[in-house]
């Protein structure tokens, strides 16, 4: 399996459509085998999916989302975890333990100055 996750420095990225990096982690019989950090090849918010898809992702852990771009995560087939907060291989962790705590309703509205009310 392939868990992708948004981030930065260590954490979380909270708006998945300005994320400049993904962690993506390999996981073999409940366990981490391996993870690397790619960039975002210069994509934002819908365009992402392409990256996700071209890294096989299956699961998808990131703070804010907008409607859009959780459409189209899911419309590919990628369980979507939002509103997630702090470090990322701990919630990566807690996924594979069954505990990650996470918001299904979490959404980004506003992205001007990014205003959003999500995190």
């Amino acid at each position: 399996m392939r868990i992708g996750i948004t981030y930065e420095d260590g954490k979380i990225f909270q708006h998945f459509g300005r994320t400049e990096q993904f962690k993506v982690y390999d996981v073999e019989d409940g366990k981490i085998v391996s993870s690397k950090v790619i960039g975002n090849d210069g994509y934002s918010h819908g365009a992402l999916g392409q990256l996700l898809m071209r890294e096989n992702i299956q699961v998808f852990i990131c703070g804010g989302i907008g409607g859009g771009a959780r459409n189209m995560i899911e419309s590919r087939g990628i369980k979507l975890l939002p509103g997630v907060e702090g470090d990322a291989d701990e919630a990566v962790k807690a996924y594979l333990a069954g505990n990650l705590k996470y918001d299904p309703d979490t959404s980004c509205h506003e992205h001007g100055d990014h205003q959003c009310t999500c995190h």
